[in-house]
């Protein structure tokens, strides 16, 4: 079997996170964030987004996402999202089980939100009948692999403040986004009026771990006891910190991020020569969707593992990685072509 395109959550880990574990590994040092890694992790975070930032780190993405849009709600309060989002499909409910909340979702062609989507939800305000609107949810990239412009992203937060709302970004492939729009990680996060971030690590070349960084600071005070009591409290934060130093040292998060971009691309293009081949969704980051042969799926997927993703539709889904090579692309296509043509 060669390398798979079923997620980049199937990748290895950078030998640069290996290096910061073992260096982590020794000596004793105080727990629960009171470690000198912790602080150096959030002093660089700092340093690429802003001094006024709180950061938290957390276990994996479904805890970052819960934490985060804990933070803003009551259990009475309601959540805009895309029907794709992944709170509303892969989290199995994390977020209206841990506080209460009610996902208000929206169909989108592109996973994109915009002001009109969100306004099918922005009624009923004032009436104790209904669950309030409080914060909208956003993907970047979204889970179609599509990107959010600078534009785009300030004004969904202009609108959302203007209504007394937040906007939340799920950024489990966030470095994906900036490598493609090839802007600051600040433009399209403090600059444009993001009030929470989950910030993704596992997803490019972390072993596990993810942070919440909090631009709108005035709702984190009760934030480390909804940590705790979302189990996503880490003992040795060191191991989650640690890593985090070690990718955003001289950029690696976006040069890895870059490079699985580039695969995608190379594959979409290479792919799309195929006949009976369609690319479905814009590749803005490191995915690839496509229609294909529906009788062609399982065969394929025995050869090189990767996802259906609209089984009515025979639409599949090819992620690449950090480390997905030019050969892993050449050998994949080599495959398209011998099954469909």
């Amino acid at each position: 079997m060669i390398r798979g395109f079923g997620s980049d959550n199937f990748s290895g880990v950078l030998p640069e996170v290996f290096t910061a574990l073992e260096e982590a590994a020794y000596g004793h040092q105080h727990s629960y964030g009171e470690d000198i890694h912790s602080k150096k992790a959030i002093e660089d975070f700092q340093a690429i987004f802003g001094q006024e930032i709180e950061v938290f780190f957390v276990y994996n993405g479904t805890g970052a996402n819960v934490l985060s849009l804990s933070a803003f709600t009551r259990s009475h309060n309601a959540i805009i999202c895309t029907e794709t989002a992944h709170i509303n499909v892969d989290e199995c409910g994390a977020i209206e089980k841990q506080n209460g909340n009610k996902l208000l979702t929206v169909p989108s062609f592109d996973g994109k939100l915009n002001i009109g989507l969100i306004q099918n939800h922005m009624h009923n305000f004032g009436n104790q009948h209904h669950s309030q609107p409080k914060i909208i949810s956003l993907s970047q990239c979204t889970e179609l692999g599509t990107v959010y412009t600078r534009e785009e992203l300030k004004e969904i937060c202009d609108y959302a403040h203007a209504n007394g709302m937040y906007v939340h970004m799920d950024g489990a492939r966030l470095a994906n986004a900036i490598a493609h729009l090839g802007c600051a990680p600040k433009e399209i996060t403090t600059d444009v009026g993001i009030d929470v971030l989950s910030f993704g690590g596992t997803k490019n070349g972390m072993m596990f771990g993810e942070a919440v960084l909090f631009f709108n600071t005035s709702f984190v005070t009760d934030v480390p006891y909804i940590r705790k009591q979302s189990m996503q409290l880490h003992s040795k934060t060191r191991f989650i910190a640690a890593q985090f130093s070690a990718v955003l040292k001289n950029n690696l998060w976006l040069k890895t991020a870059s490079h699985a971009n580039r695969m995608a691309q190379q594959l979409a293009s290479e792919a799309a020569q195929i006949p009976g081949i369609r690319i479905t969704q814009e590749v803005g980051g490191n995915e690839v969707f496509a229609i294909i042969p529906r009788e062609k799926i399982s065969l394929l997927q025995e050869a090189c593992f990767f996802y259906t993703w609209d089984e009515s539709a025979s639409e599949v889904r090819w992620v690449c990685s950090f480390d997905t090579t030019e050969n892993d692309i050449l050998e994949f296509v080599h495959l398209l072509r011998q099954a469909i043509c």
